[in-house]
């Protein structure tokens, strides 16, 4: 078996504006990174679209109606003060965010990919159940979580989420649901405001790391060793979800941490390693955040790096 990638030419066509961090050149980092001669063994597919039944397992029917009814045919409508931007080509990109998703949970759990990369656009871990935040519309790993378990009947389901940013969509989700646990290294204080350490869920299923700004390899590895990895191994989950943003990197312009390379593999492997009897080495992982070019492709080509390697 090997490493999956889904992405779709469509996840271009969400263009939030010219000077939007969100941008078209994100996903073309990424992929330029791994078409690398080094990631040849990875087998890529075109994402399909999501659909109206997996949406709304986790967002309202009310907002996903409000979100197919206010998407332009011209310019740009915004979601939310003006973070959450759609354009002409948006909800096409998104549908194909969700159906990436879904569709690498179907890979791994029948066993058609050892894992799954998700080189889509935009991000979703903002997105909460019925209002769009911080760039994001509709929540992937959310939704891919909730159609483990609707379409495979999965009990256990985990999403690990190292972006810089907390996931507060995905927090929301899960947080009154014994049988989803949600894992978050963060910036602290920082957006949305969210993921301090006494969010802990109904049955501490939330584990949120705050980091300073600031925080480098030391910090970030010594908390989720003693933390979230110990957490993530108690629960036991049957499928890992990874929410990998890679704007915790040193080199992002937006984000205030100081995670190298390295650390992107280093957590990976950890995630792999901690969750590999229960969860048999089924592992989707989605593309979140990571606004410097350069280390959003570094950083997720160490990921992808230790994912084929697994």
């Amino acid at each position: 078996m090997s490493t999956l990638i889904y992405t779709h030419d469509d996840c271009y066509g969400h263009q939030p504006g010219e000077h939007h961090p969100e941008s078209p050149q994100r996903l073309r980092a990424v992929r330029r990174a791994l078409e690398a001669a080094e990631f040849s063994g990875l087998v890529w597919r075109e994402a399909p679209l999501g659909t109206a039944e997996q949406i709304q397992r986790v967002h309202s029917s009310d907002y996903v109606d409000w979100v197919n009814e206010v998407a332009p045919a011209r310019g740009l409508q915004p979601l939310d003060g003006g973070d959450t931007m759609l354009s002409p080509g948006s909800l096409q990109a998104v549908l194909r965010c969700v159906g990436a998703a879904c569709a690498g949970v179907d890979d791994v759990i029948s066993g058609a990919a050892k894992n799954v990369f998700c080189a889509t656009r935009p991000c979703g871990h903002h997105a909460e159940r019925g209002q769009a935040m911080g760039f994001c519309v509709f929540n992937q790993v959310a939704i891919a979580a909730l159609h483990a378990r609707h379409q495979h009947g999965l009990q256990r389901v985990a999403v690990v989420d190292f972006d810089v940013h907390h996931g507060n969509g995905t927090q929301q989700a899960f947080y009154d649901d014994p049988g989803l646990f949600f894992g978050s290294s963060h910036q602290s204080p920082f957006y949305p405001g969210t993921g301090s350490r006494q969010e802990s869920g109904v049955a501490r299923n939330i584990v949120n790391i705050p980091l300073a700004r600031g925080s480098g390899s030391e910090q970030f590895r010594e908390r989720m060793n003693t933390e979230l990895l110990p957490a993530l191994e108690a629960f036991a989950p049957e499928l890992l979800i990874i929410s990998a943003g890679f704007d915790a990197h040193e080199l992002d312009p937006l984000g205030g941490l100081k995670l190298t390379d390295d650390d992107f593999a280093w957590i990976t492997r950890e995630l792999l390693a901690t969750t590999a009897a229960s969860a048999q080495g089924r592992v989707v992982s989605v593309l979140e955040g990571g606004y410097s070019l350069e280390g959003l492709a570094s950083g997720s080509a160490a990921h992808v790096r230790t994912l084929m390697a697994a």
